[in-house]
């Protein structure tokens, strides 16, 4: 995802115990392989919760919390037939929390891990970049959900991409090729970042400006963490401001997160927004609820009206029974969505039952197809879904 130097600190320059624990762990274990998908497990535990450690690893700009935090008010321990410590020690688990009706009702850490610090999200993030889009859309920044992309990146004209719409890139329908293997050195997900850029031109947009094209617009789903990367770096051109600076004005102060977050650069500089955003678990939470309760601040919605139904409901078909993609959202025929993050990050929302549900973890293996962890995590999901509404039968 982001280079990492084979030599990155002299710590004798600083007192070993100086540094925090998240720190010293990850100066221990340092990774030399450049891409993170074939880093170790060991080097991903200490990596996941300090990738803005240390600045020669990565840079980021940080979202600052206002003076008020929202309040996670505690509720009664959800009582659930689930094992919680061998779940998360088979999930090889960070972080579990479950809100319901609003309320704090199981919180849960393991590998170490605590809610003091910030976990990585990995395309958790695409869920707050549509967010922001929304955003956009109602400050009128960006004008039309079928506005084509090249009218905010004239570096895109006469691409595959020249024809595509903001919706049909939310979506993830350009007809554009790409591969997401994540097991596939060779697949554009795992080389774009290495990718070397004409001059004067993003190092993004130069790649997938190369990309040909495979479908008409609008005719064929298809997961490309790179669309979503190019979303941010559009977003950007129409706000004319980093994505943090826009995160932190529009969803961490007024939302009310209780710590900073932190979103990684690419090498030209700009928030990696298909990934990379480093927040609390708590903070997660109260995003998740954000949208529960409607993407409103201060009564009002950040978004415009009916977008965020559109955002979290099925627009792509993605050849799963009773599954789909809104916007940048993972969907589910019962009305439920999830933002979802390689190697175990999700926060799934059931605006049914008034429940969102944190995870953050370090997966055995990158992505969901025959990955029992992933298959374990959904069965946990309906495992609480499950309890709410046999609570809500009894009383």
């Amino acid at each position: 995802m982001f280079a990492v130097p084979l030599a990155l600190l002299a710590a004798g320059t600083v007192g070993w115990f100086s540094l925090g624990k998240e720190t010293r762990g990850l100066l221990a274990t340092v990774p030399t392989n450049r891409n993170l998908l074939f880093w170790s497990q060991t080097q991903r535990d200490a990596a996941f919760r300090a990738m803005d450690r240390i600045s020669l690893l990565a840079k980021w700009h940080t979202a600052q919390p206002g003076p008020s935090p929202r309040p996670l008010i505690e509720g009664a321990p959800l009582k659930l037939p689930l094992d919680v410590d061998a779940y998360l020690t088979s999930q090889h688990g960070a972080a579990l929390l479950i809100l319901q009706g609003g309320k704090l009702r199981l919180e849960r850490y393991g590998l170490g891990f605590d809610g003091g610090g910030r976990w990585t999200s990995f395309s958790v993030a695409k869920s707050f970049t549509s967010t922001l889009v929304g955003a956009a859309l109602k400050e009128g920044l960006i004008k039309s959900m079928d506005d084509k992309v090249s009218a905010y990146l004239p570096d895109m004209k006469g691409s595959a991409y020249d024809d595509v719409s903001v919706r049909q890139l939310l979506t993830m329908t350009s007809g554009v090729a790409w591969n997401e293997d994540y097991d596939d050195p060779k697949s554009d997900v795992a080389r774009f970042n290495n990718h070397v850029p004409e001059p004067g031109v993003d190092a993004l947009v130069s790649y997938m400006r190369k990309l040909p094209r495979a479908a008409p617009p609008g005719e064929r789903w298809n997961y490309s963490t790179g669309e979503t990367n190019l979303v941010g770096v559009m977003l950007m051109a129409a706000i004319q401001k980093p994505l943090a600076q826009y995160l932190q004005e529009k969803i961490w102060q007024p939302v009310g997160m209780q710590q900073e977050a932190t979103w990684l650069l690419s090498k030209t500089g700009k928030e990696i927004s298909g990934c990379c955003l480093q927040a609390s678990p708590r903070d997660f939470a109260r995003f998740g609820q954000f949208i529960l309760e409607g993407a409103k601040v201060g009564g009002e919605p950040l978004v415009p009206e009916g977008w965020l139904h559109e955002a979290t409901h099925k627009q792509a078909d993605i050849g799963q029974p009773g599954r789909g993609y809104g916007y940048q959202w993972w969907t589910y025929d019962d009305g439920s969505v999830a933002a979802r993050g390689i190697f175990g990050q999700g926060i799934f929302i059931d605006p049914k039952r008034q429940l969102v549900i944190v995870t953050n973890s370090d997966w055995t293996k990158a992505g969901s197809a025959n990955n029992p962890q992933y298959a374990e995590r959904e069965a946990m999901y309906q495992t609480v879904q499950k309890a709410v509404d046999d609570e809500a039968a009894a009383r």
